[in-house]
C-alpha cells in the first residue's frame, strides 16, 4: 500500500480581533473562506482583496486548495487576517513568491499589529476622560 504523502500547510493570519487558519493541500485551485467559495464572497471589494495574492502566485494558485477558517473581528479585519493566511501558505509552497509578495505590498506577509486601544479604569473610553462638573 503506496499511500502518497500529501503536503500540508498550515498557517495563521491576524487583523484586530481577527484571526484566519488557512489550510493548503495540492488540489485544483479551490478556495474557500468558511466553508464557502471564494467566488461568493460579498461585496466584491473584499473579494478583489483576498484574491490579489492569488492572482499574484499566477499559476501555483491553481495547483493548490485552500481552506480558511476565519473567527473575530469586523468584515474587514476578517478580510485581512484571511488574505495574510492566504499569502502565508502560497510562500511557503512556494519560497520564490516571497519577493514579489513583497514588492507588491508588505501587508501580504507581515502583519498589522496595530489594536483597539483598552480603556482605562474608571474612564468611558480609552482616550476620554470622565467629565467633571464645577458646580
Amino acid at each position: 500500500m503506496a499511500a502518497a504523502k500529501q503536503k500540508v500547510i498550515q498557517t495563521i493570519g491576524k487583523r484586530k480581533e481577527a484571526v484566519a487558519r488557512a489550510t493548503l493541500l495540492p488540489g485544483k485551485g479551490i478556495v474557500k473562506i468558511n466553508n464557502q467559495l471564494l467566488k461568493h464572497i460579498k461585496p466584491q471589494i473584499l473579494h478583489d482583496r483576498i484574491m490579489e495574492p492569488l492572482v499574484l502566485s499566477e499559476d501555483i494558485a491553481s495547483k493548490v486548495d485552500i481552506h480558511v477558517r476565519v473567527v473575530g473581528g469586523g468584515v474587514q479585519g476578517q478580510t485581512e487576517a484571511s488574505r495574510l493566511a492566504i499569502a502565508r501558505a502560497l510562500v511557503e509552497f512556494n519560497k520564490k513568491l516571497k519577493k514579489t509578495f513583497l514588492d507588491y505590498d508588505r501587508n501580504l506577509l507581515v502583519a498589522d499589529i496595530r489594536t483597539k486601544e483598552q480603556r482605562k479604569p474608571n474612564d468611558s473610553k480609552a482616550r476620554s476622560s470622565r467629565q467633571k462638573s464645577y458646580r
